[in-house]
């Protein structure tokens, strides 16, 4: 009996056996006729910027030509994502200008990123980006699986051009067994060994679903971003302890709202007024929709209307683009409809580059503007911009234009070495002296500029920049009708006056001119007071009548300063434009200084016989740039560009305080 048992066992034994050597050998056949798929490599463009690409990790395949500096990169090592992910690849050093594969991992945004020069690529500063990432050599992790179809923002994104297939980014589903590409841990790993930046991530609309994960979330730019879009949800009744009351935070759907901004005034108020607002990227949805939120509020408080102020908006990121101009609506409510419509269109934060815009473009009879309305432009500004705004500034104030500035959030201590031009806003503005410049230090408190900033724009007695070289000054031609002069050249001296007066605006709120025409004696012409229009007073000077006789030119000086000048404006500048063709036979020198002391600036412009010791003593100082010295009447025409450009260089140079 026991020998039949052990022979049993024996033979189960053996079953087992075979049963496990055939079940090993099926999953070897089964194994074999498995085929794991191909990894394809996607194929992306030179100008591709990795922040189009929804992919935490990815490798990818750059074409050769990538070193042109047109694809911009920004950044060294750490890359901000507005950066072209070949371009920073070949800054890297990963690749050459031949092309080839890398790996692309995304990491934290920094507070700042530094340009520098690298295997032949410029990159750039910038001064802060939401997210950034990392080039690595195309060595891919052991059990990682790399998407062979990068995911992108757009479908229109220009990687399609590459041939690379595309699709719509869906939210990543809860995590299985297969290997996740990159994890929150390993990103921020990656961050603390890059930099060390404040993390500020935004949560998102779907922050409390917990029925899925979303894509970590890029470092954001302000150090108050946590607290200004906190996840607590608070009830209309409710605001966070310690919060600017001005502005509620959340329903308890979690859908954001805020309270709407208003100005309870009414103002006799006619502007030809241009917003330009903030659409760069770093700024947000939601800090984009208090932006609009305080338009909209200037909007009600103006009382939009043919009579009264026009509104125009422009949007400025990389490039600015207008929304509408000022002939676009002509009312409060039908523009307060079109700014809620206005969608962020995202990028850099390009502010000279709009001031040059709105300079160029904006201010035109095409587009609305009325030359008896002042032209004003409020600059809305996220941090600092990404350019510089001095020079796009001066030409702006220069064309009339009064320039406004709100700055939010403002620099940290340490970004003020990423800011492209500190002091910027009081480099761009009409004045320095805080009128035209107001500091948010959060954005809970934009609303609260609302009332001083339409009270302001609509003080048109103290918008200075209003007032230009060409608009704003009392002109006294002082004309020498001596026997030397002659019929003919007595008329050439009238063309010229013509061709300097046509350069000015003329009316009675603008340049206004005045004559006087003088020999042994002196004869007003006409007053400042008389004609209003270029076209009068151009005809005015063709009617003048050549008198001939002496010169007397120090009595003629003290003559218009009694008949022209003490009428002038005290808001005017007073401008003396004397012409003359020989020695005086009075002396000059105390009616020029008596001249000088009343303010008035004195051009004085001799020809053939004048003595040039006598212009330098009549003309203001410096001499060489009011005196001028001519050999024939013919050849006065040819100064008639470097007159008006030293009267305009010399209101320019004013201070601006």
């Amino acid at each position: 009996m026991r020998t039949v048992v052990l022979t049993m066992k024996a033979s189960v034994i053996e079953m087992f056996l075979v049963l496990l050597v055939t079940g090993v050998h099926s999953n070897k056949e089964t194994s074999k006729k498995i085929k794991r798929p191909k990894f394809t490599v996607p194929q992306i463009n030179c100008d591709v910027k990795a922040g189009k690409i929804i992919n935490p990790e990815f490798i990818v395949k750059c074409p050769a030509g990538c070193q042109d500096p047109k694809f911009h990169v920004y950044g060294t090592d750490v890359y901000a994502s507005y950066s072209s992910v070949c371009g920073a690849a070949v800054h890297s050093g990963v690749l050459d200008n031949s092309g080839g594969k890398i790996l692309v991992r995304k990491v934290a945004g920094l507070s700042g990123y530094k340009g520098s020069y690298s295997n032949g690529v410029q990159s750039l500063s910038l001064p802060r980006w939401r997210e950034s990432f990392i080039v690595l050599e195309s060595k891919p992790k052991k059990g990682v699986t790399y998407p062979s179809a990068l995911t992108y923002s757009s479908s229109k994104s220009p990687a399609a051009q590459a041939g690379e297939t595309t699709k719509a980014y869906q939210r990543p589903p809860i995590p299985a067994t297969t290997a996740q590409p990159v994890t929150l841990m390993q990103l921020l790993a990656v961050t603390v060994a890059v930099a060390t930046p404040t993390i500020l991530p935004r949560p998102s609309p779907s922050a409390a679903s917990t029925t899925s994960i979303r894509r970590p979330e890029p470092v954001g730019h302000r150090s108050q971003e946590m607290d200004l879009w906190s996840t607590t949800t608070y009830t209309s009744s409710q605001n966070r302890p310690g919060a600017d009351p001005g502005i509620q935070r959340q329903d308890p759907s979690g859908a954001a709202f805020e309270k709407p901004v208003r100005a309870d005034v009414s103002l006799d108020c006619k502007i030809d007024l241009s917003f330009l607002i903030d659409g760069s990227t770093s700024i947000g949805k939601r800090r984009f929709r208090i932006q609009k939120q305080l338009l909209a509020g200037v909007a009600q408080a103006l009382d939009i209307g043919p009579a009264g102020p026009l509104m125009g908006v422009v949007q400025y990121g990389d490039n600015p683009a207008t929304h509408f101009n000022l002939k676009t609506h002509m009312n409060s409510r039908d523009l307060k409809t079109a700014i809620e419509k206005i969608t962020q269109r995202g990028g850099l934060s390009n502010v000279g580059r709009a001031i040059s815009f709105v300079t160029k473009n904006f201010f035109s009879k095409a587009n609305g503007n009325r030359s008896s309305a002042p032209n004003v432009v409020v600059v809305m500004v996220d941090g600092w911009p990404t350019d510089k705004v001095e020079e796009a500034s001066r030409l702006a104030r220069e064309s009339g234009i009064n320039i406004f500035f709100i700055t939010i959030e403002g620099a940290a201590e340490n970004e003020k070495q990423y800011v492209v031009e500190p002091n910027f806003a009081n480099k761009a503005v009409c004045r320095t002296n805080g009128f035209y410049s107001f500091h948010v230090q959060s954005w809970f408190g934009l609303h609260k500029t609302l009332q001083p900033l339409v009270k302001r724009v609509c003080d048109t007695d103290r918008l200075a920049c209003s007032k230009t070289c060409l608009n704003s000054a009392d002109i006294g031609f002082v004309i020498d009708g001596s026997s030397s002069v002659g019929t003919g050249n007595f008329r050439t001296v009238l063309q010229f006056v013509t061709n300097l007066t046509k350069e000015f605006e003329i009316s009675d709120t603008d340049t206004r001119v005045g004559a006087v025409q003088y020999t042994y004696e002196q004869r007003l012409e006409f007053g400042f007071d008389q004609y209003s229009s270029k076209p009068d007073i151009l005809n005015a000077i063709k009617r003048v009548g050549y008198w001939s006789g002496g010169t007397s030119t120090g009595a003629a000086i003290n003559f218009a300063l009694e008949q022209l000048f003490k009428k002038s404006k005290p808001n005017k500048r007073k401008l003396m434009i004397l012409i003359t063709d020989g020695r005086s036979y009075d002396d000059v020198r105390i009616p020029a200084m008596a001249a000088h002391l009343k303010g008035v600036i004195t051009y004085a412009i001799g020809v053939a016989w004048a003595a040039q010791e006598e212009l330098e003593v009549i003309a203001t100082h410096p001499a060489r740039d009011h005196s001028f010295f001519v050999d024939e009447f013919d050849n006065l025409y040819q100064y008639v560009p470097r007159i008006i450009q030293n009267i305009c260089t010399e209101f320019n140079s004013q201070p601006r305080n």
